[in-house]
């Protein structure tokens, strides 16, 4: 049992009706004042919102008995510098396909708009000019799904929808009902033979940069790339200099360096088409991690395995990259 533990939620206790009873709950989205003292916390919930690992640096090494720390997001890379800070036995946990629905809407969403045109058509909306012309589209294309995971899976079946060759891409070879996975190893054959690519692969260590200049040089030309992963997977230099050629175009939810400053060239080049890390925020939001936190609180009452539990630290850090 666990009675009178304490836990800190991003949301209000009464948002989320049947988290379990025997908690102490408090309210903290990292925007105001500490509700109690950090010693007491065994439970935390990150705030929902980019530069989260900005507001949890200060206030990690007070909690000395927490016990677990649950991000919102799938993505963790950006906590890993923060696990010295953590007691060891903490369990660091991410919200792994709470978003992949919305996420998978958007990346479609983004490599329909480049297909279509519709970043050109709305530069000359804004010009008042009507220059109709041909697009491409997606049917009978070749699309490489790079990750599949919860998004990934998410994307290809979307994509089936039109009538377009979705190709699976993951860390290792393997087949599942939905068909052929390939392994990452087979990249450098697979890119010349690719119409588009979508970027859904989590960042690790093998995966960083792993679209290089090398890469996207194996690219066609009028290859589509879209990015709704993290950005330090493609090489921006390299990615600008194929844009800029008009070898490539691009959409990207993510990039590297985020936020984009101003001036960079990816905000005006012609062919790129940028969201500012927008896939997850949607009007489903709150009740998707709502539903995610109620059964992820109950698991913990009951001593259960957590979900989606990515680092457990110890004195060394081991982490363990969830499948």
């Amino acid at each position: 049992m666990k009675d009178g533990t304490t836990v800190w939620l991003p949301y209000h206790r009464h948002r989320i009706p049947g988290l379990p009873d025997e908690f102490t709950y408090a309210y903290w989205d990292g925007s105001g004042p500490l509700p109690g003292d950090p010693a007491e916390v065994r439970f935390l919930v990150g705030p929902p919102a980019p530069g989260a690992e900005r507001v949890l640096r200060p206030v990690l090494p007070r909690m000395r008995n927490l016990e677990v720390l649950q991000l919102l997001s799938s993505g963790y890379d950006h906590m890993l510098p923060l696990l010295d800070a953590m007691p060891p036995g903490t369990r660091l946990t991410t919200g792994r396909g709470v978003h992949r629905e919305a996420t998978a809407e958007l990346a479609v969403t983004l490599l329909l708009a480049l297909c279509r045109g519709l970043d050109v058509f709305g530069a000359r909306q804004a010009e008042g000019t009507w220059q109709p012309e041909f697009r491409t589209t997606l049917v009978g294309k070749r699309v490489l799904v790079i990750g599949y995971g919860a998004v990934g899976a998410a994307v290809a079946a979307r994509l089936g929808a039109f009538r377009c060759e979705p190709v699976l891409v993951a860390r290792t070879a393997r087949t599942t009902p939905a068909g052929r996975v390939h392994g990452v190893a087979e990249l450098p054959e697979l890119l010349p033979t690719a119409d588009a690519v979508v970027l859904c692969a989590p960042l690790t260590e093998q995966t960083r940069g792993i679209f290089d200049a090398d890469a996207l040089a194996l690219l066609k030309d009028g290859a589509l790339l879209v990015n709704a992963a993290r950005g330090e997977l493609v090489d921006t230099d390299a990615l600008v200099q194929e844009v800029r050629k008009g070898r490539l175009r691009v959409a990207l939810d993510v990039t590297d360096p985020e936020p984009l400053p101003p001036g960079h060239p990816l905000w005006h080049l012609p062919g790129a088409l940028i969201t500012p890390h927008v896939a997850a925020f949607t009007d489903a939001f709150p009740t998707m991690t709502e539903d995610f936190l109620r059964r992820q609180l109950r698991r913990y009452a009951r001593g259960e395995e957590l979900h989606n539990v990515v680092v457990t630290t110890t004195a060394a850090h081991d982490v363990e990259q969830a499948a």
